[in-house]
């Protein structure tokens, strides 16, 4: 029987917090028990298991993450979406390491076709309509868009940008003005 006043949302949100204070990779059952203040065995009757919970962390994550980068892209378009859809991407990341660290937690395919990681790609290729791109160049620029954003994003979580100038803030400007020319100035397909 599941323990008054604790429901699956609490729980999942609460491993949430959990993951941005301790890292989402050493988030379990027995340390979000441990953070609530119970037994283990009691989130059992909202969790199935530790990959249940990293899951349904990773949901919400993924869940906010859209929510955010949405808000952030309503009404532009272009280089002026492209800016503040990396943004949210990087406040995201800083503001909630463990999250974001969840949001690329790999899901079965069942599992992330339902959640809002369909949405990320949807709002991407809407971004990218401001360029004009080829249809079957989209899929590559999507990819090529969340590979610079996420390792980016990762390498300047670590520490690996503080060491030399420019500033690592100088250098994301500077990308995203390389990318908004390169997306302006696609390559012609070779293939």
């Amino acid at each position: 029987m599941a323990r008054a006043g604790l429901a699956a949302e609490r729980v999942v949100r609460a491993g949430a917090e959990l993951a941005d204070e301790i890292g989402f990779e050493r988030v379990t059952p027995s340390e979000l028990a441990r953070k609530l203040g119970i037994k283990t065995a009691s989130l059992y009757s909202h969790v199935k298991n530790a990959h249940d919970l990293k899951t349904r962390i990773a949901l919400l994550a993924l869940e906010e993450l859209a929510d955010q980068a949405s808000a952030a892209i309503a009404g532009r378009a272009g280089r002026d979406a492209l800016g503040a859809f990396a943004n949210a991407y990087r406040d995201y990341a800083f503001q909630h390491p463990g999250r974001f660290a969840a949001a690329r937690f790999r899901l079965d395919a069942a599992t992330a076709a339902a959640s809002a990681g369909p949405r990320h790609s949807r709002m991407t290729r809407a971004l990218l309509r401001g360029y004009d791109l080829p249809e079957l160049q989209e899929t590559h620029a999507v990819r090529l868009l969340g590979s610079v954003f996420n390792g980016y994003v990762e390498l300047e979580m670590a520490g690996s940008f503080s060491h030399s100038a420019p500033s690592s803030e100088e250098s994301w400007t500077e990308i995203l003005d390389a990318l908004d020319s390169l997306l302006r100035n696609w390559p012609a397909s070779s293939s």
